[in-house]
């Protein structure tokens, strides 16, 4: 891994399908999924159906993400002694401002309720990224300055997201975007947190981060520009020129595809565009599929799902290509490779 490379050291997930790292991607890898009745009802009176993360109690609104980012940071940070947390800086990511029905409190609030239940108080450094499913993709670009410019030794990229509140349902139940009954071309809503802990490569076998890119896509999802990828497709090969590497060595992709078909069509063009050698086989996963549309979780979990995947041996080689997407047009792309230091 070049100098500008982050080791993902450690990683901690809490989603529908497991409150742990190791639970989460093993139920992903085998396809499970655990979808339950909301107490929200759609326009056709029926309950509309989540991904629900199952908690010791009913918590809502910051109390609920605060809780489930707790439990990602106690994982992740498990091997390291609490007496050096506090030199730790945490990068927090959370849902876009312009997300429909966001919580309020999520840039201050929320932050002081982690440390409070965590009873810490992380380095100075520490920050909120609030940029939704690129969030974490923004972070790792953070974390990377603060280690390679300011000496930091470690950074933890923690995510907690719910979609799960009928402001936010409600505004995409009635643009048709909720995977219902009637609507087939739609999303299940999900909820959930990550976190994963970066550091320079030290020469064991480790996931990094190796590339980042970021683009800019004028045909949202709600425009009516024609779809060509263009922002994806830079971002794509940002990243790559980044990790100085082509995409037919990229053995998988791993996407925060969640079940709009604007979406697969995206990804779809984006290879196209940028594909030149043929590849007999190039897989992508979507985690989504079993943890629901989560927001800024989504990043986490695909760096979770990379990590579990190289370890265990069931990725289908060393370098995997991942991809995240904003409703609103921002698209990042995250070039990782598993190996050790170089």
């Amino acid at each position: 891994m070049s100098a500008s490379s982050l080791a993902i050291v450690s990683t901690g997930l809490v989603t529908a399908v497991g409150l742990s790292a190791p639970s989460s991607c093993a139920a992903i890898r085998a396809k499970l999924t655990n979808p339950s009745e909301t107490r929200f009802v759609d326009s056709g009176g029926r309950w509309i159906m989540a991904h629900q993360v199952p908690l010791e109690r009913p918590w809502g609104g910051l109390t609920r993400l605060a809780r489930m980012a707790s439990m990602a940071i106690e994982e992740a940070m498990g091997d390291l002694p609490t007496t050096e947390w506090h030199t730790t800086p945490v990068l927090l990511c959370v849902a876009e401002p312009e997300r429909p029905g966001r919580i309020e409190g999520l840039d201050d609030r929320l932050w002081i309720d982690i440390q409070r239940l965590l009873n810490v108080r992380f380095a100075s450094e520490s920050a909120v990224v609030p940029h939704g499913r690129i969030a974490v993709a923004v972070a790792l670009s953070q974390a990377r300055a603060l280690i390679s410019q300011s000496g930091v030794e470690r950074v933890l990229i923690v995510a907690t997201d719910s979609l799960l509140s009928w402001p936010t349902l409600g505004h995409y139940e009635q643009c048709d975007r909720l995977l219902t009954q009637d609507n087939a071309d739609g999303f299940m809503p999900g909820e959930g947190a990550g976190a994963f802990l970066v550091e320079r490569p030290k020469g064991a076998a480790q996931l990094g981060c190796i590339g980042l890119g970021f683009g800019a896509e004028l045909a949202s999802i709600e425009s009516d520009h024609p779809q060509r990828a263009d922002g994806l497709t830079h971002a794509i090969n940002v990243a790559l020129a980044d990790a100085g590497c082509y995409i037919h060595e990229m053995d998988l992709r791993i996407a925060d595809l969640s079940g709009e078909q604007y979406y697969f069509k995206e990804a779809t063009l984006a290879l196209l565009r940028t594909l030149r050698k043929r590849k007999e086989e190039f897989d992508v996963w979507h985690p989504a599929e079993c943890t629901g549309e989560a927001g800024s979780v989504a990043g986490c979990v695909v760096v979770a799902l990379a990590d579990a995947a190289c370890r265990k041996g069931y990725a289908k080689g060393s370098h995997i290509l991942t991809h995240l997407t904003n409703d609103g047009g921002q698209r990042a792309a995250i070039a990782l490779r598993y190996g050790g230091a170089r």
